[in-house]
């Protein structure tokens, strides 16, 4: 699948991990917004230049949890392998929520492991390869993921089948435990508190839907806003920008579609 400014794979097959597989065509200079998902995202660079994150250090390939505000990517001939994982999984990238509240370099969480995944993907000869390559990774990793409590896995599954609207008051009742268990464990196991949680999954469902076109006004009726304004708010809020201006970002409709 092709964007006007990226080539963008997906797996041939259904696989254990949600992946998508990016290629700048012009292979010039990359200024890329990555706007918040409710995943752990992994972003695994391979390119022949150099990659920036938003504060300017050298990451290369990072992580990134729920916390982080939309991260921007700066770099020339940028190809990568990106990764999404349910925020329960965190401790499969080596670090837990509370340490994602920023992006973290791979090298910093996986060592020499990191430099090794990187040249592998880059002498892989298909994006199928790449993918198996990173399945792999990641596969020995998940493996050793302890378990979380029940009462957050099913709050968290509450909140993303409702896309943001269930009322999270009423979740501690449904798990059986108080208000303030429910928030101190979920936030500890996620890395978000359960408001701040159904806040970010809402802005997920508006934002794939304002990615295909659909108007602000309608986007907001359908998720569950107040009104246009408020869905203004909240995508500023996450992304930075306003509705229009994320509609029209050719990096966020890549994003998408490897994603959709």
């Amino acid at each position: 699948m092709e964007s006007d400014v990226w080539d963008v794979a997906r797996p041939g097959r259904a696989g254990p991990l949600s992946l998508g597989g990016f290629r700048h065509r012009t292979g010039g200079t990359v200024d890329l917004r990555v706007v918040p998902h409710p995943a752990i995202t992994v972003v695994l660079e391979f390119g022949g230049g150099k990659l920036l994150v938003d504060d300017g250090a050298q990451h290369g390939s990072f992580v990134a949890g729920l916390a982080p505000r939309g991260v921007r990517l700066r770099g020339e001939s940028l190809e990568c392998v990106e990764v999404r994982l349910p925020p329960l999984a965190a401790a499969g990238v080596g670090a837990g929520p509370a340490e994602l509240d920023r992006t973290v370099g791979l090298t910093e969480l996986w060592g020499r492991d990191a430099d090794r995944l990187r040249d592998q993907l880059s002498e892989a000869g298909s994006w199928d390869a790449r993918f198996a390559l990173v399945e792999a990774a990641f596969a020995r990793r998940l493996s050793v993921v302890p378990a979380t409590d029940p009462e957050v896995s099913l709050a968290w599954r509450r909140i993303v089948r409702s896309r943001g609207l269930v009322r999270v008051e009423s979740l501690a009742a449904e798990c059986g435990w108080s208000r303030r268990r429910l928030w101190d464990r979920f936030r500890a196991q996620v890395g978000l508190p359960p408001k701040r949680a159904a806040k970010l999954v809402r802005f997920d469902h508006a934002a794939r839907r304002l990615a295909t076109g659909a108007s602000a006004a309608d986007v907001a009726a359908e998720c569950g806003y107040t009104d246009q304004s408020h869905l203004h708010r909240d995508v500023v809020a996450f992304a930075g920008v306003t509705p229009g201006r994320l509609a029209a970002d050719a990096g966020f409709a890549a994003d998408r579609s490897a994603f959709a």
